[in-house]
């Protein structure tokens, strides 16, 4: 993946196989809290959905790289409910600050969210596909040509104008759940960022000032919606 600052991306992957990624409600919240610490600190989230075998983000990319000082080492299992092996310092000598960019804490989220599941799971091995797609949403040097149906995931091929393609990917993405047959209404399924931006759940991952400034949500009832995320 090549992030670039101030530029949207579509960010998605899924099970091995399209076999599932998310078993329990549990599993979803654990996810998102995931998203939160690893993605947040670099960009906002414009859209998100958790399908049980894949997932869809929008960001608007804030930083590439982020220098990270001295961390605690928390084993994350213990908030999983799997285990509770307590906390790790790192060593006095060894506490150091390094740059981390967004698509090796992109990786740790996916790789530390598979080894919670295969506790869980008694599963071995990858959970999700090798490959995390990353595709850059508003750049205007190539146009739309049609929805595409890919490993089980409907994908669009990229290249529209700068203005059009952000809104038809934002909306792609509340429209997953319905198109897949799980729910009737993007509201009904649980595990998007639909109900924080258009309903009344006041949800605190995306950035809805981002969401307003780029254009990508019109019509009655936003102003009700919510407040700062």
């Amino acid at each position: 993946m090549h992030f670039e600052k101030e530029r949207i991306f579509h960010v998605y992957n899924q099970g091995n196989n399209r076999n599932k990624i998310f078993f329990k409600k549990r599993n979803y919240i654990f996810f998102l809290g995931k998203m939160r610490e690893h993605v947040l600190p670099y960009a906002d989230f414009l859209a998100w959905c958790l399908m049980p075998n894949h997932f869809h983000w929008m960001i608007y990319v804030k930083e590439t790289e982020l220098e990270v000082p001295e961390r605690l080492l928390v084993n994350k299992q213990a908030k999983f409910g799997i285990s509770n092996q307590g906390i790790q310092t790192i060593p006095n000598n060894q506490r150091v600050s390094k740059s981390i960019s967004l698509n090796h804490s992109i990786g740790t989220l996916l790789a530390s969210y598979t080894r919670a599941i295969n506790i869980q799971e008694d599963f071995t091995g990858s959970l999700f596909r090798k490959k995390t797609n990353a595709n850059c949403v508003n750049d205007n040097s190539q146009t739309l040509h049609a929805w595409v149906e890919s490993l089980g995931i409907t994908t669009i091929i990229r290249d529209i104008p700068e203005i059009q393609y952000p809104r038809i990917c934002f909306d792609y993405i509340h429209q997953n759940p319905v198109k897949a047959g799980f729910v009737k209404k993007p509201e009904e399924w649980e595990f998007s960022s639909y109900s924080d931006i258009f309903a009344s759940r006041k949800g605190t991952l995306v950035n809805r000032e981002r969401i307003i400034e780029l254009g990508l949500m019109e019509g009655p009832g936003w102003e009700d919606s919510g407040s700062n995320s």
